[in-house]
């Protein structure tokens, strides 16, 4: 079973957790392919067309270099330097306290943002 086949299965399993109508039928009924056909893909007897791999990511919501097995992160469009940021301890830091600041707090941190981006710009002038 290659890469490929194993997380189309998995993920139209987990999928099928939340919602039973994710059967190998509506997949292949939603991708316009008979359901032997993505039965053969889910098995890896047979390799989908990379018009097929497009279908299934986008009716899966998911990247395609997921299913290529190029990163281990289903999510799809997010860029590399986002998820650094998402796993910067500092950034993590702001959020949480984000949550917990008042709306003049708040406005404060947004306030200096502001000012911050406006110095830094007008230096590059």
């Amino acid at each position: 079973m290659s890469l490929l086949s194993e997380r189309l299965k998995n993920y139209r399993e987990e999928l099928k957790k939340t919602d039973k109508k994710w059967t190998q039928q509506y997949v292949a009924e939603k991708i316009g392919v008979a359901r032997v056909t993505y039965t053969a893909y889910e098995r890896g007897t047979k390799t989908p067309p990379l018009d097929i791999i497009n279908q299934i990511a986008d009716l899966f919501d998911i990247d395609t270099d997921y299913l290529h097995g190029r990163t281990d992160d289903p999510i799809k469009g997010v860029d590399e330097e986002l998820k650094e940021l998402l796993n910067d301890p500092q950034t993590d830091l702001m959020f949480n306290n984000w949550k917990n600041m008042s709306d003049e707090e708040r406005r404060e941190v947004l306030d200096t943002i502001e000012y911050l981006h406006f110095k830094r710009k007008k230096g590059k002038k």
